[in-house]
């Protein structure tokens, strides 16, 4: 049933497996810390920190991810177009992963920064996902 949309899927894929690898990495930043609390990071970090930065990227990821996803899925269980549902859940994978590697390699506080673009280009993906989402439900 699933396997027309089996390059979504492969998509929605990626995006879960960046959040794992994003978890994994702001597991590891945390625990070389010389002092930590499981579980806590430090109020006195901010984006100059590696371990700030890769916790907020997670932590950013987490507050996204199913917000992308589940439409996503409404839209398959919905029988939307496997080409257009297809490029919004790539070019959303792809939004994350260099929203990641911007958030991991540049530490700045200015707004917008680099790495805000990606964010909006991926916020804009969302939107058409959840109209396609509404589109198929209402067609």
């Amino acid at each position: 049933m699933f396997s027309v949309y089996s390059y979504s899927i492969a998509g929605l894929l990626v995006i879960c497996l960046t959040v794992f690898i994003q978890n994994i990495v702001a597991a590891v930043a945390h625990r070389k810390q010389s002092t930590y609390v499981p579980g806590k990071v430090s109020e006195e970090l901010s984006h100059d920190s590696f371990v700030f930065r890769s916790h907020r990227t997670f932590h950013n990821s987490l507050e996204n991810v199913h917000q992308f996803t589940l439409p996503a899925l409404f839209c398959m269980f919905l029988g939307a177009s496997t080409g257009i549902l297809a490029a919004l859940i790539w070019v959303y994978a792809l939004c994350r992963i260099i929203h990641m590697a911007l958030y991991y390699a540049i530490a700045t506080e200015k707004n917008p920064s680099p790495r805000s673009y990606f964010y909006m280009l991926g916020v804009i993906c969302n939107v058409a996902v959840f109209i396609l989402a509404f589109s198929q439900l209402f067609a």
